[in-house]
């Protein structure tokens, strides 16, 4: 499910203003989760929902929201779906029943503050919760990105690798009752990375030079293609056969085309491999080892 907000200024405070689903989804199994959550948001919205940038629920359902657990960092390439599980803690109020298959749960992450969020993501399906007390249950669903999704409100952006917050939503259909909140913790959403490595020549004498080629890309969510990331420091690193970690040699960096080259001295057989730390924006990634046959 992608969801998109605008929200507005209203009498001080700040109010969603409009929230919608790309309509490319409506034939798929989840939609009616997905239309259920859409038009709970769009009923919920215009004025009815004031908040400010504090992370208290909006909405008159009796439920909030705490313990938003989800992976630190999220890597998504150029086509294939990405799913992190979500976990948070739902606490409601003795009228509500969680029970009832009319209730309706799920978590979301989304760009920007809270009282302006941007380009909201969340589930295929509703969350499953799990009572621990009369009013509180324990919660687990997924945040479904599709790097491959086009409408304009959801497609992915390159500028929108970073930080991403975390929201959680309630709804109850029978009494068209809700709860929203937002700014229940974050995590970094990165294109993935692509590295290679090749050391030469192969097999080689022992204190000869060996020329280490590899060359560092990192996914676009706007083309669907990889280009190469540039001015990024990676380091050359070595395994000897027989060993199970790697030593760094030294560090180099990557020219305009994202392209490495450097040298290093044949000591023995083992494993040459590059491997780049990561950024905010772009996840770290190591090239599987090359091994070069010392004689």
């Amino acid at each position: 499910m992608h969801l998109r907000a605008t929200v507005a200024a209203v009498s001080g405070a700040v109010a969603l203003s409009a929230l919608a689903l790309p309509a490319a989804h409506a034939a798929d199994g989840g939609s009616s989760y997905r239309a259920h959550v859409a038009e709970a948001l769009a009923q919920h919205a215009p004025g009815r929902s004031a908040r400010t940038a504090t992370a208290a629920p909006v909405g008159d359902l009796n439920v909030s929201f705490s313990g938003f657990r989800i992976s630190k960092a999220i890597k998504v390439g150029t086509g294939a779906r990405v799913s992190p599980v979500v976990t948070y803690k739902l606490t409601h109020g003795a009228d509500v029943d969680i029970t009832d298959p009319a209730f309706l749960t799920g978590p979301m992450i989304y760009r920007g503050r809270a009282e302006d969020p941007v380009n909201i993501q969340g589930g295929e399906a509703p969350a499953t919760c799990v009572e621990t007390s009369a009013t509180t249950a324990t919660c687990k669903g997924r945040i479904d990105i599709d790097p491959r999704e086009t409408g304009v409100d959801v497609k992915l952006r390159n500028s929108q690798a970073g930080t991403w917050h975390g929201a959680a939503l309630a709804w109850d259909v029978d009494s068209d009752r809700m709860s929203l909140q937002f700014g229940l913790g974050s995590t970094l959403v990165r294109r993935n990375a692509v590295l290679t490595a090749n050391a030469a020549p192969e097999p080689v004498k022992k204190g000869r030079t060996l020329t280490v080629t590899g060359r560092l890309t990192r996914a676009d969510w706007q083309d669907h293609k990889y280009h190469g990331y540039s001015g990024q420091p990676v380091k050359l690193q070595f395994r000897k056969k027989g060993s199970s970690a790697y030593t760094t040699l030294k560090t180099v960096r990557t020219n305009s085309a994202g392209s490495l080259k450097t040298t290093a001295k044949a000591t023995a057989d083992g494993y040459y491999r590059f491997s780049f730390a990561g950024t905010t924006t772009t996840a770290a990634v190591s090239a599987a080892g090359d091994f070069v046959d010392v004689k």
